[in-house]
C-alpha cells in the first residue's frame, strides 16, 4: 500500500504489517534497505510479542512451555490493511489459532502509519481484550541504506546520540543479554561508524525519556534520525562480518532473555504486562533529509 505527499513516497506490505520503502523524491533516493537476501531479507519488521531471542527460543507460562522464534512472529503474519488517506494507513493482526500455540494469550496488535512532511511516523497499539493480563515486547527493526550515495563508503557516517550524555551499555553473549556485565558508554559524542563495531553483535542501550539517534556523514548533507519517548532499550547493528551496507535503529519496549534466564514469561527481564481491556501505545517517528 501506497503513502505519498510532496517529499517522501512509503510503502506498507501486507505480511507482517512491514515499511519497505522510503523514498525521498527530492533526493531520489531510497533511504530504507531493500531486503537484498545476501545480507538481510527484511526491511524494517516489528518485533513482538518478544523482541530479541528467547533462551533455546522457550519460555514457560503457568507451567507450561512454549516456543518461539527469535523476535516473535508477527513479522511473518498477514496483516489486515486499512487506508484513510493518501499520508495515513494502518493495519491490524489479531489473536488467531495459529499465534496460541506460540502466545496463549488474546490480543490485538494495530500499527499505523502516517507520512509527515519530512518522514513517517509510527504508533502501536496493543489491546488486551480478555479478563486475564498478557505479558509481551515489541520493538521496530529499520534498516537504513548506508551509505546512502555511491561516492561515500560505509565508514564516512557517524551515529549523534541526542541528549548528548553517556548511556548503559548491554552486551550479549550467543545472541542473549549478558546483563551483569553491562557498562558505561561514551554516548556523549559521536560514534564513526565501521563494521568493525558489531563484530560483537548489536550495540544495546538503555534509552529511557525522549532520544533521537542520527546518521549522517560530513560529507553529505544526507542524514537520517529516528526519535522516540518512553520506550526501554535502543538497538543498533548491522550484520558481521557481512559488511553489510546498512545499519539498523531499533527502539524496543522490552528485550532479548539475559543468558541465566528462568524462562518464565512473568519474570523476564523488561517485560511488559498489560491488565484486561487495558491498552498500550507507543510511537516513534524517522525523518529523512
Amino acid at each position: 500500500m501506497l503513502l505519498e505527499n510532496g517529499l517522501i513516497k512509503a510503502e506498507i506490505s501486507e505480511k507482517g504489517g512491514e515499511l519497505t520503502s522510503l523514498f525521498h523524491k527530492e533526493n531520489r533516493l531510497e533511504y530504507l534497505w531493500q531486503a537484498d537476501p545476501a545480507f538481510w531479507g527484511r526491511h524494517a519488521p516489528i518485533l513482538f510479542p518478544v523482541v530479541g531471542a528467547l533462551k533455546q527460543d522457550q519460555y514457560t507460562y503457568r507451567g507450561k512451555a512454549y516456543s518461539m522464534p527469535r523476535h516473535g512472529f508477527a513479522r511473518d503474519m498477514p496483516f489486515t490493511l486499512h487506508q484513510t488517506s493518501p499520508r495515513r494507513v494502518s493495519c491490524y493482526l489479531c489473536a488467531n489459532e495459529e499465534t496460541r500455540k506460540m502466545y496463549p494469550f488474546d490480543f490485538k496488535l494495530t500499527i499505523y502509519y502516517h507520512l509527515e512532511s519530512s518522514g513517517i511516523k509510527v504508533r502501536w497499539r496493543i489491546e488486551n481484550p480478555s479478563e486475564e493480563p498478557m505479558y509481551f515486547s515489541i520493538g521496530a527493526h529499520p534498516a537504513f541504506n548506508i551509505p546512502l550515495v555511491e561516492n561515500l563508503a560505509f565508514d564516512d557516517y557517524y551515529l549523534q546520540f541526542s541528549p548528548s550524555k553517556s548511556r548503559v551499555n548491554i552486551p550479549l553473549k550467543g545472541g542473549l543479554l549478558d546483563w551483569h556485565h553491562r557498562t558505561l558508554a561514551q554516548t556523549n559524542t559521536a560514534w564513526k561508524l565501521s563494521h568493525e563495531l558489531f563484530k560483537n553483535d548489536a550495540e544495546i542501550f538503555a534509552a529511557p525519556g525522549k532520544q533521537k539517534f542520527m546518521i549522517a556523514a560530513d560529507k553529505d548533507p544526507r542524514r537520517i534520525s529516528l526519535a522516540f519517548d518512553d520506550f526501554d532499550f535502543v538497538g543498533v547493528c548491522s550484520p558481521y562480518p557481512k559488511e553489510a551496507p546498512f545499519v539498523c535503529l531499533e527502539p524496543w519496549c522490552g528485550i532479548a532473555d539475559a543468558v541465566d534466564a528462568t524462562g518464565d514469561l512473568t519474570q523476564k527481564l523488561a517485560i511488559h504486562k498489560l491488565d484486561p481491556h487495558q491498552i498500550f501505545e507507543r510511537e516513534y517517528s524517522i525523518t529523512i533529509e
